[in-house]
């Protein structure tokens, strides 16, 4: 029998997750971790200003180094709390892509008083599509999040997967049912023109739809 607790909570229905959406923000806000569902695979989640509890997303997947996780927001207007020098050319693509698979690196606003990592004074935003996700994010605030699977291994499209890579050192396990798998997006949007750092859902034709100059590998 296995000694993982039985902390998995199902998310699927709006009219009935709201028990289990309060269980993840007491886990949140202990310092705990949190899996959830995103539009794109099932995610790790800590307070992204407990600066202990982002390290333990780390030690939770096996990871030695110091690699700052995605933050994901509630909301685009949660932008210009965590970033500075936003350009025209990133809100347009937050406007235009938000919520959905699209990753922007920003420079992370000099006075947040958080340690996501080793971020070199940037911060990966994202507002995922999803609503148990957002439900969560509307009364945590930012999240750090990144797949919740041990290093080396795919991330898990459902959270069974999740549960059976993390076990027990996570709280709460959210379950929003299978996820599509796409990869987000990722813009490095502290550069101008912004620069496609990896190709996932959004493909460059329709980020250059919203900003013609936006530069991308052959």
């Amino acid at each position: 029998m296995s000694s993982v607790p039985d902390v998995v909570r199902d998310v699927t229905d709006p009219n009935t997750w709201g028990a289990a959406i309060d269980e993840a923000v007491n886990a949140v806000r202990r310092g705990g971790l949190v899996v959830l569902p995103t539009d794109t695979v099932y995610g790790v989640a800590a307070e992204a200003f407990d600066a202990d509890a982002v390290a333990s997303i780390g030690t939770a997947k096996g990871r030695a180094d110091r690699t700052a996780p995605p933050v994901l927001i509630p909301d685009v207007r949660t932008l210009d709390g965590l970033a500075s020098d936003v350009s025209a050319d990133a809100r347009a693509l937050a406007a235009a892509f938000w919520p959905g698979a699209l990753t922007l690196v920003l420079a992370a606003q000099p006075s947040l008083q958080w340690d996501l990592g080793d971020a070199r004074g940037t911060v990966a935003l994202r507002m995922p599509d999803h609503p148990a996700a957002l439900a969560l994010l509307r009364r945590t605030g930012p999240l750090a999040v990144t797949g919740a699977q041990r290093a080396g291994q795919p991330a898990p499209l459902d959270v069974a997967a999740a549960r059976e890579q993390l076990g027990s050192v996570v709280s709460v396990y959210l379950d929003g049912g299978p996820v599509s798998g796409d990869v987000s997006t990722i813009v490095d949007a502290t550069v101008t023109p912004p620069r496609l750092v990896r190709a996932g859902a959004i493909g460059v034709e329709r980020l250059r739809e919203v900003v013609p100059g936006l530069e991308a590998d052959a």
